[in-house]
């Protein structure tokens, strides 16, 4: 799922630190009610994550950030505003693995915000406590079968888009996960941009994502700003 902890987006916090001026400039004039309207466009998801592990989505797409004065810390997943807690996050997928032993899920850390090295370091930490021995270090990945990780009792791939992940045996390098992305709202130039990248694909020994997704521009949040990422662009 994209953006998959979006649906966890919460109004009452602040504006995230990778947003444009203009964003934040937006929400300090209009406060609360700009909030409510990006949730609209930033929630690209309508269920928690249990809900999509049921659902049968084994891969999340997650984007980190720390919040500004937070005085506790914390590492939140975030996308134009603050979702859940990290920790929270992490530790529901590992309740679903628990009760069952031989799914495999894929978290794809690609989007660091407001991250310093000890950041960096308190997250893999976390990765650490919560998932264990349930993940799979990094090796080639036509290697990796249901049946090795299986025998294995692997449950979890990490693919970290920072050069940590060159120092810790089990995070998988960014580069491990490549995800092409059409970035249009032409249904049409979407399905062509993917199927050019399966030909790209085949030649690159690892995983790969096809971004079946549209996404808005500017003028697509201005003509329907009130009713959202879903009514203007999902139900179409």
């Amino acid at each position: 799922s994209h953006d998959s902890f979006s649906f966890y987006i919460d109004e009452a916090s602040p504006v995230g630190p990778e947003q444009p001026e203009t964003v934040q400039n937006f929400v300090s004039v209009f406060g609360t009610v700009a909030k409510k309207l990006m949730r609209k466009w930033l929630a690209t998801q309508t269920m928690n994550f249990t809900s999509q592990l049921g659902a049968g989505i084994r891969y999340f797409d997650l984007r980190i950030s720390t919040k500004p004065r937070d005085p506790d810390n914390e590492l939140y997943f975030a996308h134009g505003l603050f979702s859940a807690k990290v920790k929270e996050g992490l530790e529901e997928i590992n309740a679903f693995l628990a009760d069952h032993p031989k799914e495999v899920v894929f978290l794809d850390f690609n989007h660091f915000y407001g991250m310093q090295k000890y950041h960096h370091e308190k997250l893999v930490q976390m990765l650490k406590d919560t998932y264990g021995n349930k993940m799979c270090p990094a090796i080639f990945a036509h290697e990796v079968s249901l049946q090795y990780l299986w025998e294995k009792e692997h449950q979890v791939l990490v693919f970290y888009h920072s050069p940590v992940a060159l120092e810790v045996p089990f995070l998988w390098p960014g580069q491990m996960m490549p995800a092409p992305w059409a970035n249009t709202t032409d249904p049409e130039k979407l399905i062509q941009f993917l199927q050019a990248s399966i030909t790209e694909r085949r030649k690159k020994g690892s995983f790969f994502i096809s971004q079946v997704v549209l996404t808005p521009k500017a003028s697509t949040v201005v003509k329907g700003v009130a009713s959202g990422l879903r009514e203007t662009i999902t139900e179409r």
